[in-house]
């Protein structure tokens, strides 16, 4: 038996040209699956063959599980505690194994399990081709379509055969058999039959790699790409960047007359390439991204990783683009959410915000109008922040004492702390579902939670105005609190302020929708 085992693993590698050890491995493999035929469950069965005697033997194992997990597999797994009855210092991962009867190995063993030892041996063939393309770094595959299969194209360069599906292709791409195609690597699909090179034409990373072939100083490291993005076929953004202040970044990946940009643009179908200069300085990359618009004055919101971006009547449609094109790819390219306004749109914003902080800081620290606007004109826009900046940044402040100061500190902690109390006790019996919503806070939740409304299928059926009066004041008590000292607002401010509360509602239930929708 052990003779017919070490023929038939030469025969093969002969056959086949390639290394014993993968027909060995080949083999093992077709003896498992055949000893598993001899029990009824899904068990894990190992064989190792000898590779000078040609001797097998085969073992049945056992996965060790943590206890809490409980068996997901029966037939192939074990809990630990029962595990260490058998072996006192096996771990979590480890296997135990049982030595099996081994399958008899003879003429008729080999002759049906040829086409699987066979197939096994193919696929090590196409293991090994893609392992050694990938040791070479490339990144770009260059080939020619070898076929077209329900719209993606197979593309064969070398020995190696990668698809190109159809909603990586530029659009109005036209590919047809027999055409060269050049495609960034995107992944490699291990779950298909065999392992699948998968290309793009539309990537980000394309382009990059396009302008390294076509600009040496990348290559060399006097420049760098430090981001892209692309509306495939019709723009793209590149961020550049360099260290050395002999180069011109933007010139040198445009070329002499435009050559190297053109080369990209050609291979793209034409797509048109914006070179933007990197920063460090977000607001400062934020606005060459939006480039060829001019921008007036930026406000960056660090916490929500988010800038709003004042433009004047003139560069509004610049800015934004065609169908949001141009701010879409600055966002992309930047990494930042950008938010496009006029001077005037930015002039209600921060009118609403003034008066927002101003409502709360009013409720909560129980003070007058004019101790909340010194508050905010000094820079407060939180309970937090009067909570717990350092005490010397207040006493600055030429219109407050020392005892003032304190007592503004005491009422904000005193504030945050009852807040902070409401929402554990409205989180309480809510579903994670809701709790964990995106865009939803504690403190959103905990009053959710206060009014009753502990489900996403609750909160998806609340009406806007009902969310509104759970979330903040109403638009009447806002009135009634500042009827004496804040005279002077207008119906328009407070259907601004509403409208604060109603679009946070808006985005928060239409996630709840969906969610609801989904389950």
């Amino acid at each position: 038996m052990s003779r017919e085992v070490l023929l038939l693993v030469d025969a093969l590698a002969r056959e086949k040209n390639v290394d014993t050890d993968i027909v060995f491995g080949a083999l093992e493999h077709a003896l498992a699956q055949a000893t598993k035929k001899r029990y009824q469950g899904d068990v894990d069965i190992r064989v190792t063959i000898n590779r000078e005697t040609g001797e097998f033997e085969s073992f049945r194992r056992w996965h060790v599980v943590p206890d809490e997990a409980g068996l997901q597999l029966p037939d192939q797994e074990i809990l630990h505690f029962e595990a260490l009855e058998q072996i006192e210092d096996i771990d979590i991962d480890d296997h135990i194994e049982e030595p099996i009867e081994s399958v008899d190995f003879g003429r008729r063993f080999a002759q049906d399990t040829k086409q699987v030892v066979l197939q096994r041996i193919r696929d090590a063939e196409r293991e090994q081709i893609l392992a050694d393309f990938l040791d070479r770094g490339d990144s770009l595959v260059t080939g020619t379509i070898k076929r077209m299969e329900r719209g993606d194209a197979i593309v064969e360069s070398g020995k190696i055969e990668a698809r190109l599906p159809r909603d990586q292709t530029i659009p109005k791409e036209n590919l047809r058999i027999g055409d060269r195609v050049r495609a960034y690597i995107l992944r490699i699909d291990r779950n298909a039959r065999g392992p699948q090179v998968i290309l793009s034409r539309t990537a980000p990373e394309f382009i990059m790699k396009l302008f390294e072939l076509e600009v040496p100083e990348i290559e060399q490291g006097f420049l760098e790409i430090k981001s892209a993005a692309r509306d495939a076929g019709v723009r793209a953004k590149i961020a550049v960047f360099t260290e050395d202040k002999r180069i011109d970044p933007i010139g040198t990946c445009v070329g002499m007359r435009g050559s190297r940009v053109q080369a990209v643009t050609g291979e793209l179908g034409g797509e048109r390439v914006d070179i933007v200069l990197w920063s460090d300085d977000p607001a400062q990359f934020v606005i060459g991204a939006l480039a060829p618009a001019n921008v007036s004055s930026i406000m960056v919101d660090e916490e929500k990783h988010a800038m709003d971006v004042v433009v004047d009547e003139e560069n509004l449609a610049i800015a934004i683009g065609r169908s949001g094109q141009n701010v879409r790819l600055a966002a992309e390219l930047t990494g930042w959410k950008i938010n496009i306004m006029t001077a005037e749109e930015s002039a209600d914003k921060s009118a609403v915000e003034t008066a927002s902080i101003r409502i709360l800081f009013m409720e909560k620290l129980d003070v007058d109008q004019e101790v909340a606007d010194i508050l905010i004109e000094e820079g407060f826009a939180s309970l937090e922040e009067i909570a717990y900046v350092p005490i010397t940044e207040m006493l600055e402040i030429e219109s407050f004492d020392e005892d003032t100061v304190n007592e503004l500190r005491t009422r904000a902690r005193d504030a945050l702390v009852t807040e902070a109390i409401a929402s554990e006790e409205g989180l309480e019996g809510m579903d994670d579902a809701l709790a964990n919503l995106d865009c939803m806070d504690r403190v959103t939740a905990g009053k959710l939670g206060l009014a009753g409304i502990k489900t996403i299928e609750a909160f998806a059926g609340l009406a806007y105005d009902e969310f509104g009066a759970i979330l903040a004041l109403s638009s009447e008590r806002a009135r009634q609190l500042i009827k004496d000292e804040f005279k002077d607002v207008t119906d328009d401010e407070m259907k601004l302020i509403d409208a604060k509360y109603d679009n946070h509602a808006k985005e928060l239930q239409a996630k709840a929708w969906n969610l609801a929708e989904a389950n």
